[in-house]
């Protein structure tokens, strides 16, 4: 079954009509993986501030135990 590309993808295509030398792709590589990222942490940030998180909180959780017996 294909799979139809989003408006994203289409628009990155358009803009690599051209063969991109190997040095280029990864450097396009890095900077969307720093975009995405950039994105994942501001996300982040705004959940932990609307919380009203603490460091205090993230230390607690860093020595606690999540996983579950069954």
């Amino acid at each position: 079954m294909p799979v139809a590309l989003n408006n994203v993808q289409l628009e990155i295509l358009k803009l690599f009509r051209n063969d991109q030398p190997e040095e280029e792709l990864q450097e396009i590589r890095s900077l969307l993986i720093a975009y995405l990222a950039d994105k994942v942490t501001y996300e982040a940030d705004k959940a932990f501030h609307e919380k009203g998180y603490t460091t205090a909180i993230f230390e607690k959780w860093k020595q606690e135990h999540f996983r579950k017996t069954a």
